[in-house]
């Protein structure tokens, strides 16, 4: 559960950087404030935060991709920030189980998002991973 947390936490400080340009590690360091949450979960976490900011870039391309009816500039905030944070897990984190990413991203949404947010972000996602597993199979 303190994993999910992490990831929460994550998906807080990058909605924040998202929407009001928010420093991310005082945004961070605020959530932290009031949070039980195990060393080694704060470090997942921040790996997750920079990571993921890093490379935004290649991320909304990537989701961008997927959601052809959708600019990632019009995705509810939620989503688009939820989906960025998963992308980067499954792009970038080699030791994570891409179906419990995914799980995860949905149970965020189901917290976070719309009632159309958890079926929307798991597409988006199925359809990384399916694209990521078929290039893996040709590289």
């Amino acid at each position: 559960m303190s994993r999910r947390k992490a990831r929460e936490y994550a998906f807080k400080v990058l909605f924040q950087v998202d929407q009001v340009a928010a420093e991310p590690g005082r945004a961070f360091n605020y959530l932290l404030m009031e949070s039980d949450l195990p060393e080694k979960d704060i470090k997942f976490s921040q790996q997750l935060i920079q990571k993921t900011i890093s490379n935004f870039n290649e991320i909304d391309e990537k989701i961008a991709s997927y959601a052809s009816d959708w600019a990632i500039d019009r995705m509810p905030a939620v989503d688009r920030n939820i989906m960025r944070l998963a992308a980067c897990e499954i792009l970038y984190l080699e030791s994570v189980d891409s179906v419990i990413v995914i799980d995860e991203a949905i149970e965020i949404a189901k917290k976070y998002g719309g009632e159309s947010s958890p079926a929307y972000i798991n597409a988006i996602l199925d359809r990384l991973i399916g694209d990521r597993k078929q290039s893996d199979r040709k590289g």
